[in-house]
């Protein structure tokens, strides 16, 4: 297509939110990057018969949100302040985070209704200012366009993002057999400035060994 053809197609108001605060944080946040995987068998086992059990739908986000908070607690510098923690959701006008407020304090099957609730708004365009406000973390996902890993940018005012790819089935040797497992791999981006490697990586190996063990998520 020559120069005089090119179509020009604007931004969205959004989308210029988004890219200016993107090089906001990368131009200020001197971040390193972390990976790990996660065991997920045992979630993807138990996630079914606890949301007849619970009666609401449980997702795999929902999982990794309630292991979040806990690890936070856990790892208090990874947040700028209260443990709220965004969601990343694909919305008609472009890429949303609406925030899960007090995710710590929240049991299972209370962040997997306020997280469908939340997804749902966001999709028809109806979050409100207040939905949007006061993220500490983000979760990112995406897994279900078929990608294995990737590292996202922390939002300003963010410390740290975690990022999540698609389940997949691994081979893997554990005393001498090999055995399929299901797993995910995260990605998480912390600022340097706010938080050492070694911290941020116990942080992440908690949020691994939490999901590894979903029972202590459920309660």
């Amino acid at each position: 297509m020559s120069a005089s053809n090119a179509k020009i197609i604007p931004l969205t108001r959004i989308q210029k939110l988004i890219g200016n605060r993107m090089v906001e944080s990368k131009q200020t946040k001197p971040c390193f990057y972390l990976t790990a995987r996660a065991d997920i068998g045992e979630v993807n086992e138990i996630r079914r018969p606890m949301s007849k059990k619970l009666g609401t739908r449980i997702s795999m986000n929902d999982f990794i949100i309630r292991a979040m908070a806990l690890a936070i607690k856990k790892y208090p510098l990874m947040t700028a302040g209260d443990i709220n923690i965004g969601l990343a959701v694909a919305s008609p006008s472009g890429l949303v985070v609406p925030v899960i407020k007090n995710a710590d304090g929240k049991p299972l099957a209370d962040i997997a209704k306020e997280s469908m609730e939340l997804i749902e708004k966001a999709r028809n365009n109806k979050l409100t200012l207040d939905d949007l406000e006061g993220a500490c973390i983000t979760l990112t996902a995406l897994g279900m366009f078929g990608i294995d890993s990737f590292l996202a940018i922390p939002s300003p005012g963010q410390n740290s993002i975690l990022s999540v790819g698609r389940i997949t089935e691994r081979p893997i040797l554990r005393a001498g057999e090999i055995t399929v497992k299901k797993t995910v791999e995260f990605g998480l981006s912390a600022d340097a400035a706010v938080v050492k490697a070694d911290y941020a990586a116990k942080f992440l190996v908690e949020i691994t060994n939490l999901l590894a063990e979903p029972q202590k998520l459920a309660d």
